[in-house]
């Protein structure tokens, strides 16, 4: 497990000064200063609300932090934050963001499936976001830690790309193309990759202790969705392009749930 950590803690640690910085231009954080909860999922945005009416004071965390949206979304929301990522420069790019606007959220270099310098029985909320869960090869050990840094009757809420996505390739068609078993899970690639099932994600979630109130298939909310934002392939689309990539008919894997939303409770409170 060590190697494919290392390889991918310095991949994220080139991307990050690379083409991700599209996501910290000060058009992405104004978007983020003017409208909070626009960084999430309204389907996982009423999800958080349902579990933490009001942020405020409430301690936050979230591992596998990123782009670090979320993190500041809960900043501006109120909550004390703490932000955690594998990649050094992922954080140092954030905090840069963070202390030029004088916001306090607290930045450590974690791997999510230890969190070693996170204290048990600390946090109101813990949420992980799109993308976490592909570069996680020990789903148990992740949930475990976040059950154990969690407050008592504390929630976890997950967002990510449904599993039903897996096993098909990106190209917006008619025909769905098959490109792998829904049962082959990885790892793929020389900077290690895992497509985790539907059961994988609940059973570790079940197995950490971890109550699941609830489970959200949702669809995308627009048709950026289908266009690979890690290249420059969604440039000269129109408006009308994007919005048919929603349809079904015209794309048939919108017939699909795109994203998947869980939301779960240290302890067996209502």
């Amino acid at each position: 497990m060590g190697s494919h950590v290392d390889v991918i803690k310095q991949s994220w640690n080139q991307w990050a000064e690379t083409w991700y910085w599209k996501y910290r231009t000060e058009e992405a954080i104004a978007g983020i200063l003017a409208a909070p909860e626009s960084v999430f999922h309204p389907v996982t945005y009423a999800m958080i609300r349902e579990a933490v009416p009001d942020l405020r004071g409430k301690r936050v965390l979230v591992p596998s932090s990123g782009d670090n949206h979320a993190v500041f979304a809960f900043h501006l929301m109120g909550a004390e934050v703490t932000s955690c990522d594998i990649s050094v420069k992922q954080l140092e790019s954030a905090q840069t963001i963070a202390e030029a606007r004088g916001w306090e959220i607290e930045f450590r270099c974690e791997d999510t499936m230890q969190l070693s310098k996170i204290k048990d029985n600390e946090y109101d909320l813990v949420y992980t976001s799109n993308g976490v869960h592909v570069w996680i090869d020990d789903l148990n050990a992740m949930y475990r830690h976040i059950q154990r840094v969690l407050k008592q009757n504390g929630a976890y809420i997950m967002f990510d790309i449904h599993p039903f996505m897996r096993p098909f390739g990106t190209a917006v068609r008619d025909r769905i193309q098959v490109v792998k078993p829904y049962d082959a899970v990885g790892p793929f690639g020389e900077v290690p990759t895992y497509k985790w099932r539907m059961q994988d994600m609940v059973n570790a979630i079940a197995s950490a202790k971890l109550t699941i109130r609830q489970i959200e298939e949702s669809y995308a909310e627009n048709g950026s969705f289908w266009v690979d934002d890690s290249t420059d392939e969604g440039e000269g689309l129109s408006d009308q392009d994007l919005a048919g990539f929603c349809d079904w008919e015209r794309n048939a894997l919108a017939a699909l749930p795109q994203w998947l939303s869980v939301r779960a409770n240290k302890g067996n409170n209502d």
